[in-house]
């Protein structure tokens, strides 16, 4: 029998561990213990012979806030005895008790952060309102109370979560994840199959999903509980069919996972629920006490879609995918284009939003792409015809041009591929296909991206509806940067159909305007680039401008360097490229590049510039020659401590086996924990929570007792230097040996394959933006100096751009000294830490989760063009 989260480790810290040498006890067993170590009456352990079941999750986190700072003597025990901690060795740095992540010491020193692993010693109940509190946050000492996910229960409500309209890849990561945190938080969770015909069907169509009925399907494409359009359900006798079903299961929670007209069809469903089953009462199909019981009908969406065509969300679940399935076209295309001279048309989804379309023709370097949104200029054909005719003068040997299906003129006609070849045979007689992609795009498994992003906003949507009152209204799970935030459903439908309607009204600027700022910068960065103006309509700076790559090599590196010497080209510098890094500046490797010496890098893997992981300082002395002898003005950086392009690992079609993977990182942990979260890890084990081998034990353990249900794979994760002595043969062969007669292993060293091959198209898009918003903050800078003379001496003028929560943002390099852990090179405050305990729950632990964060509705709003588009 499968055992509940957390009660191995739970039994094993009730009595002495076996297996710990004979010198960490605390007294030789039977020995009684002495009258001054008694714990109070209130504190005192069960008896060593009873073996009870660990607390319910709602009252007993797995560890404590990671902001916690708390002394010792104020972590009461609760989980019975524990063996002491053995003498520190000679030079060891001092190691925090057990579960007191973060504590301080007795000298008011911090420890060093140490998150314990799955199912360790938990505070009390009567504590959780102390440990709550951050001393470090402002609001905390202002008497605010943060709030986690052991404040909330799901016991005695039922959710309900369906899939609508067109398939995603990711909806099934997004289903799973509801299942499993409404089951963790002691909730019925219930399939609603065939979408709103199922919920309107009934019967077998409403099943109870149990944490088995969602295993193995991460990796799987489309939604396993069927989508279907449902006419009946536009109607009121078709509601109030659903809701009689619903009702009999007392579902009055539902997640709804589709696109705008499935989230309008809920809302709608909501604000008629308490008439539907008065109706119902009246009919004498319910009694007047359910009508009481199930008063009230919350509903929370996530936007499925891979259009990424619904407004107030970055991206919506399934776009990345798309996108993956787009590129992998075009690169294939492209070898064969170039070896015939040809020019391909491309047609790509999108009826009412060119997303994809734009953001493909960012990531392979289009020559032209057609939008609904931003319809051509009048005279387009002639216009495109010469693009193209001066790109093959430039010794290019393909074009591309990608068209959404929706496409249209300035007076709203269709503009079709059929046509776009036709006006390329007749006006320049190039050798021109169509390749119409169709529903290739909706199809396969889902990137790392959707199946994280689904993961979260799943988890969002049960929080959420935990949540939820009477008089709130129906919300969105929305991605804004790296955060998620609510929105209401209804404004962001609202704005999604403005958008329609300024595009049936020809207000194509007020279209893009209404889109968000992402689509919007993605537009004006495509127009940049793909477009040179001729040489005497540029006005000159007069300044040289430089482009570096630097440390490990990176997919996107290459689509960075382009765009940022197209931007600096158009912005009038003369830009020019370093090789080899830092020992190439020293060395004088530096060379003019111009507009077509960048075209076609988007797509290449690597650093076509070459880079070194050597550091400047012995040489700066060269490096400042050579900027003297070439008069560079400004330097762009591309690179970082360590980058790494992505992880894939697939354990699917085996049979009771587990795999161990370690991934590269250096000291940073964020392949090892996204990876888990995307893949649906058992464990990951990274440098920032340090593990020792009774949590190694507690999670060989657990998985034990998880591979003798119908559990068929496991799935271990390794951050390289997460550990000296840990290593990945060690866990390897643990696992192998407590693992006998219940599973097999396997181990796998990534290494530097995942440094390797075609960058993934968020890689490209992202590298292309951000380098591009780097060149024009240097273009600023290089003009408040112009004429006067101004040397960059100021902090301000060396800075890192980045993504910081919701926004572009650049960061003096002044600044971020203070808040780097450079020893490990890592930021000392990792954000995506606090997306650690979603793994683990979604693996079956107990773990703490902060819940305060998007807790609050916020309005969708325009963001001015200050605020660049993290995504």
């Amino acid at each position: 029998m499968l055992r509940p989260p957390g009660y191995t480790r739970h039994l094993r810290r009730s009595r002495p561990p076996a297996r710990l040498p004979r010198p960490l006890r605390s007294r030789p067993p039977g020995t009684p213990r002495p009258p001054a170590a008694r714990p109070p009456p209130a504190a005192r352990p069960p008896p060593r012979a009873t073996w009870s079941p660990p607390p319910p999750p709602r009252l007993a986190p797995a560890h404590l806030p990671r902001s916690l700072r708390l002394p010792p003597s104020r972590i009461a025990p609760t989980c019975g005895w524990r063996a002491p901690a053995p003498p520190p060795r000679p030079g060891a740095r001092p190691r925090p008790p057990i579960g007191a992540r973060g504590a301080a010491g007795a000298d008011g020193s911090e420890w060093r952060r140490r998150g314990r692993g799955p199912g360790c010693c938990a505070p009390a109940p009567a504590l959780l309102g102390l440990l709550a509190m951050d001393d470090d946050d402002v609001s905390a000492r202002k008497g605010s109370f943060r709030k986690f996910l052991e404040h909330l229960s799901g016991a005695g409500k039922a959710i309900g979560v369906l899939t609508s309209g067109g398939d995603a890849q990711g909806m099934n990561a997004a289903v799973r994840a509801v299942v499993r945190m409404g089951i963790y938080v002691g909730a019925k969770v219930y399939f609603i199959y065939e979408g709103y015909q199922g919920m309107v069907d009934g019967g077998s169509n409403i099943v109870e999903a149990n944490w088995e009925s969602v295993s193995s399907i991460l990796q799987v494409g489309g939604t396993i509980i069927g989508s279907a359009r449902c006419k009946a359900f536009r109607t009121r006798e078709g509601r109030l069919k659903a809701a009689g079903n619903l009702v009999q299961r007392g579902i009055t929670n539902l997640c709804v996972i589709g696109g705008d007209g499935s989230l309008t069809g809920a809302n709608i469903f909501r604000k008629e629920w308490s008439g539907l089953l008065k109706e119902l009462a009246e009919n004498g199909d319910i009694d007047r006490e359910e009508v009481q019981k199930h008063a009230y009908l919350n509903v929370v969406g996530m936007v499925g879609s891979i259009d990424n065509d619904f407004c107030g969300t970055d991206m919506t679940i399934g776009t990345d995918s798309a996108l993956h399935r787009i590129i992998e076209v075009v690169d294939a295309i492209m070898t064969t284009a170039q070896s015939h001279q040809r020019t391909f048309v491309l047609e790509v989804m999108g009826r009412h939003c060119g997303y994809l379309a734009l953001v493909s023709a960012l990531a392979c370097g289009a020559d032209w792409v057609f939008l609904p949104e931003s319809p051509p200029e009048e005279g387009w054909q002639e216009n495109m015809c010469v693009k193209l005719s001066e790109n093959r003068a430039r010794k290019k040997r393909l074009n591309i041009i990608i068209v959404a299906e929706g496409a249209i003129d300035t007076q709203n006609k269709p503009i079709t591929s059929e046509q776009i070849k036709e006006l390329v045979v007749t006006q320049l007689g190039y050798d021109t296909r169509v390749t119409i992609l169709g529903h290739v795009q909706r199809g396969g498994t889902p990137s790392a991206f959707d199946r994280i992003l689904a993961s979260r906003m799943g988890v969002e949507a049960v929080v959420a509806l935990l949540q939820a009152t009477p008089e709130t209204p129906a919300c969105v799970v929305s991605l804004s940067g790296n955060q998620a935030v609510r929105l209401p459903l209804v404004e962001c439908v609202q704005m999604t159909q403005d958008v329609q309607k300024a595009m049936d009204e020809r207000r194509f600027k007020d279209a893009v305007r209404l889109r968000g700022r992402s689509f919007e910068s993605n537009l004006n960065t495509y127009k940049r680039l793909a477009i040179k103006m001729p040489d005497d309509q540029i006005p000159k700076s007069n300044c040289n401008v430089a482009v570096i790559n630097v440390g490990a090599p990176a997919a996107g590196m290459n689509a960075a360097v382009r765009s940022a010497v197209r931007v600096g080209i158009s912005e009038g510098h003369k830009m020019f490229a370093i090789y080899d890094g830092f020992e190439g500046f020293a060395k004088g490797q530096i060379k003019e590049i111009g507009w077509a010496d960048v075209g076609g890098w988007t797509g290449q893997g690597g650093s076509i510039l070459g880079t070194k992981r050597t550091l400047p300082g012995k040489s700066l002395e060269a490096i400042a020659e050579q900027m003297r002898t070439h008069s560079i003005n400004a330097l762009l950086i591309i690179g970082g401590f360590e980058t790494c392009d992505r992880i894939k690992q697939s354990a699917s079609g085996t049979k009771r086996r587990v795999f161990i993977i370690e991934t590269m990182g250096g000291y940073c942990g964020y392949l090892a924990n996204m990876g888990g979260l995307a893949a649906g890890a058992d464990a990951a084990y990274i440098f920032e929570e340090p593990f020792d081998i009774r949590d190694l034990q507690a999670n060989v353990e657990h998985l034990t007792e998880k591979m003798k249900t119908t559990i068929q794979r496991g799935l271990v994760l390794r951050n390289e230097s997460c550990s000296e002595h840990y290593t990945t043969d060690f866990i390897y062969h643990l696992y192998s040996e407590e693992g006998k007669g219940v599973f097999d292993c396997r181990k796998n060293v990534l290494g530097h394959m995942q440094q390797g091959g075609a960058p993934s198209p968020f890689d490209r898009n992202f590298g292309t933006k951000i380098s591009a918003r780097a060149m024009q903050w240097i273009s600023t800078k290089l003009k408040e100096a112009q004429g006067k003379g101004k040397r960059f001496v100021t902090d301000d003028c060396i800075c890192v751009l980045g993504i910081s929560k919701r926004n572009l943002l650049f960061q003096p390099v002044a600044q971020l000294k203070k808040e780097t852990d450079f020893e490990h090179r890592i930021p000392k405050e990792q954000w995506w830490l606090k997306l650690r305990p979603l793994m683990k729950i979604l693996a079956k632990y107990k773990a703490s989760y902060e819940v305060s964060d998007p807790g609050q509705l916020e309005h969708v709003h325009h963001r001015g063009h200050e605020e660049p588009a993290a995504i």
